[in-house]
């Protein structure tokens, strides 16, 4: 009796001083936008080529991470991934889906929010451990380059061919803030404080304005529960998935930090990318937008859970 309420004062614990003040920026973020109509382009375009950008450089350029132990959690998460693909496909063929319900199901299962969201939920657990937010770092940077490629090929391109549309994940910053941070890490090579100065200035700004950006993205999506196919993938994102992860990690006998970390990072809603991809090339862009506010309002009970079993397991 005493273990159980030992058990349920921390995961009450978890709720609010980890996921309670995630929720509060989001609100923030739809009432800011619900107010003020604020210019989605814009924060996109902010978070991505400006806040982004200066967090993973400094975070890579900081981290007392090896080479090996990115090329890990790059390989887990592709590992984890096709896992996801497979499964929702089989599933969306069971379901007898068309092609581009089967597409939109798949990539709301595969494609997760660990920029935006898995961030702030990375810096608030790990109490801003630059060790543990490399290893987040490393799962956006592969979410990041895998939803702008294979999610872009997938849904057949028509601006200029499948090529250009992958190549446009590299006119990015993101990918060069990565490799930059870290080069600059393993060759411990100097910055001065003139540069290293303002760039921490920036990376401090992404988390608020990143769930700021959250919240008015989903401001005007209106969810109405009629799809089949946005139940499981509430299922399958949220529960299915850290499910498979635990048992990975578990299997090759991972353990601290890293697998604490890896398995919290595999929790997240589905992405806001994949709404936007699917909106940008029309292909079944209300289930898609659903899709990411559904997953996101109830990621606030399964994602207190998960974070609960990672500190108890690992």
């Amino acid at each position: 009796m005493e273990e159980e309420i030992i058990g349920m004062t921390h995961l009450l614990f978890i709720f609010i001083d980890i996921i309670l003040p995630i929720f509060i920026l989001i609100a923030i973020g739809i009432i800011m936008q619900r107010i003020f109509q604020l210019d989605l382009y814009t924060l996109a375009k902010i978070n991505i080529y400006f806040l982004s950008p200066a967090l993973i450089f400094i975070k890579l350029y900081e981290s007392s991470f090896s080479l090996s132990l990115f090329l890990t959690v790059i390989l887990f998460s592709f590992g984890f991934v096709v896992i996801l693909y497979v499964i929702s496909m089989a599933t969306a063929k069971l379901c007898k889906l068309n092609d581009r319900m089967k597409l939109s199901f798949s990539n709301s299962v595969m494609f997760y929010n660990s920029g935006n969201y898995g961030i702030p939920v990375n810096d608030l657990v790990f109490r801003q451990d630059p060790f543990a937010m490399s290893i987040q770092i490393a799962v956006m940077a592969f979410q990041n380059t895998l939803t702008f490629s294979y999610g872009v090929v997938a849904l057949k391109s028509v601006h200029g061919g499948k090529l250009k549309a992958v190549l446009g994940y590299f006119k990015m910053p993101l990918f060069y803030a990565m490799f930059i941070g870290i080069l600059f890490n393993v060759l411990h090579i100097p910055m001065p404080n003139f540069i290293l100065t303002p760039i921490s200035y920036i990376s401090n700004a992404l988390i608020a304005m990143a769930l700021l950006t959250v919240g008015a993205q989903i401001a005007h999506i209106n969810i109405t529960f009629t799809y089949i196919p946005l139940y499981l993938t509430i299922f399958y994102r949220l529960l299915v998935g850290p499910v498979i992860a635990l048992v990975g990690l578990l299997m090759l006998g991972m353990d601290g930090i890293i697998a604490q970390a890896l398995l919290i990072s595999t929790a997240m809603p589905t992405s806001v990318n994949s709404a936007i991809i699917a909106q940008e090339y029309n292909n079944e862009p209300e289930f898609a937008s659903q899709a990411v506010i559904a997953t996101t309002l109830f990621s606030s009970f399964t994602l207190t859970l998960v974070i609960f079993v990672a500190m108890h397991i690992f």
